[in-house]
């Protein structure tokens, strides 16, 4: 239950990446009341993760979560470069993160 937990956690971290684009330095505001749920949601589903996960993991399982998913949001909606080697470069953290899930007891 725990890794079902870090993966929503992580796609909110995907949201509030994302969504800092749009808050305009958080000058715009339902953007930025939006991104700031987003981050507390985020941060309280991996707290709770981290009750039974280790620290270490649960946190690189996490930033690997929210780096990819907001670099593929990037390059679907936003015309960010998709390029060979960003994507490859993708693929190292995508196996990094089912790395540490298969490793993990």
């Amino acid at each position: 239950m725990a890794w079902l937990v870090l993966l929503v956690a992580g796609l909110f971290e995907v949201v509030w990446a994302i969504g800092l684009k749009y808050t305009q330095g958080f000058s715009r505001l339902v953007p930025s009341v939006i991104t700031l749920v987003a981050m507390i949601i985020s941060f309280a589903l991996l707290s709770h993760a981290m009750k039974s996960l280790p620290a270490g993991t649960a946190y690189a399982v996490w930033t690997g979560i929210g780096a990819t998913g907001a670099a593929i949001t990037g390059m679907l909606l936003l015309g960010e470069s998709a390029n060979a080697g960003r994507i490859f470069s993708l693929l190292l953290i995508i196996c990094g993160v089912i790395g540490l899930k298969l490793f993990t007891r």
